[in-house]
């Protein structure tokens, strides 16, 4: 019978956590956007250049 490979089974579930939660991010990100209309592209793309 074959051995078992818990290291490949843990990536797998950090993987899928990381997707999971960077999913939720954007949306997260998305509806933040969505909610400031008044905001001008350009002083959004400043405040990301500062991180």
């Amino acid at each position: 019978m074959a051995k078992p490979n818990y290291s490949f089974e843990k990536r797998q579930r950090e993987l899928a956590k990381k997707k999971k939660k960077d999913e939720k991010d954007a949306k997260k990100r998305a509806e933040r956007e969505a909610a400031r209309p008044d905001a001008d592209p350009a002083a959004t793309g400043s405040d990301t250049a500062a991180e």
